[in-house]
């Protein structure tokens, strides 16, 4: 494999599989902006999260130039990419373009967006495509519309490099080109979670089983989110990074620290008696 120094070298992958549609769209998207590499999984793996494949082993097989299936996770596939695949550290990593939005907490969830996540903690600009299900079963994904949005985004990350420790979610709903709204830049939201989000059914033995997973469609009002967003028919991109610390609460808790050892940490002082049972000093 003989790489040029002086194009980016772009590394694609996805959470739907190496054969999905979404995937061939993304790197057609992507054709002119550097050289590109596709590293998928050889299997869907949606809601995979940021799983690293620890207790069997991994191997990646060619499918054709520039085109590699591995046995594993998203996340699996960006370091076997890293540092078993390419020559060096890609310029940029996309991922998706998933069938199904990720918005508000499921990307915590999503194997898209964290294949993404780990292109950025590996020092990579990295980005992250999911396209909205069609609202009624028989309609199509518009892929085409995704062709564009992400062709656009993928030049304007290029034009301007940000921090690569940020990476980038975007969301598209799956109207036609000329039926899109705009782009709004965006953060989270907040779904109102009901009682629906497991849904319990029984085989014909009568033994109960369940399917999760259907999001609730409500939401906090906020015209800044990216559910709000793609409600009303705009491409949502929501810039994320990886320190989930609250800092506001460290200030709540500072109290909680102490020096030295924890020797006398066993049996604090009780509110009634003074003191409390305990296990003995550590």
């Amino acid at each position: 494999m003989t790489f040029s120094e002086k194009e980016p070298l772009i590394l694609i992958s996805n959470d739907d599989g190496i054969d999905s549609d979404g995937i061939r769209v993304l790197e057609e998207a992507a054709e002119g902006f550097g050289q590109i590499v596709v590293v998928a999984p050889d299997q869907e793996r949606s809601a995979a999260s940021h799983a690293l494949t620890l207790h069997q082993p991994l191997r990646y097989t060619m499918r054709r130039a520039n085109h590699y299936a591995v046995n594993g996770t998203p996340t699996d596939c960006i370091n076997l990419a890293r540092f078993v695949i390419l020559p060096r550290k890609p310029d940029l990593v996309l991922s998706g373009i998933n069938h199904g939005s990720n918005l508000a907490d499921d990307v915590t969830y999503s194997g898209t967006v964290s294949a993404a996540f780990e292109g950025s903690l590996l020092g990579s600009l990295s980005m992250a495509f999911s396209l909205e299900s069609p609202e009624a079963e028989g309609m199509a994904f518009q892929l085409d519309t995704a062709y564009h949005v992400a062709r656009h985004l993928i030049g304007k990350m290029l034009e301007r490099p940000s921090d690569p420790q940020v990476l980038y979610s975007v969301n598209i709903p799956n109207r036609s080109r000329e039926n899109l709204s705009g782009i709004r830049v965006t953060h989270l939201g907040k779904r109102i979670l009901n009682e629906n989000n497991i849904i319990r059914k029984e085989d014909p033995r009568g033994r109960p089983y369940f399917w999760i997973g259907l999001n609730s469609r409500d939401y906090e009002p906020d015209p800044h989110s990216d559910l709000h967003a793609i409600d009303h028919g705009y491409v949502s991109v929501t810039p994320l990074h990886l320190d989930l610390t609250h800092f506001p609460s460290m200030e709540t808790i500072a109290a909680w620290e102490q020096d030295g050892s924890m020797k006398d940490a066993a049996n604090p002082a009780s509110p009634d008696n003074g003191s409390a049972p305990g296990r003995g000093a550590l």
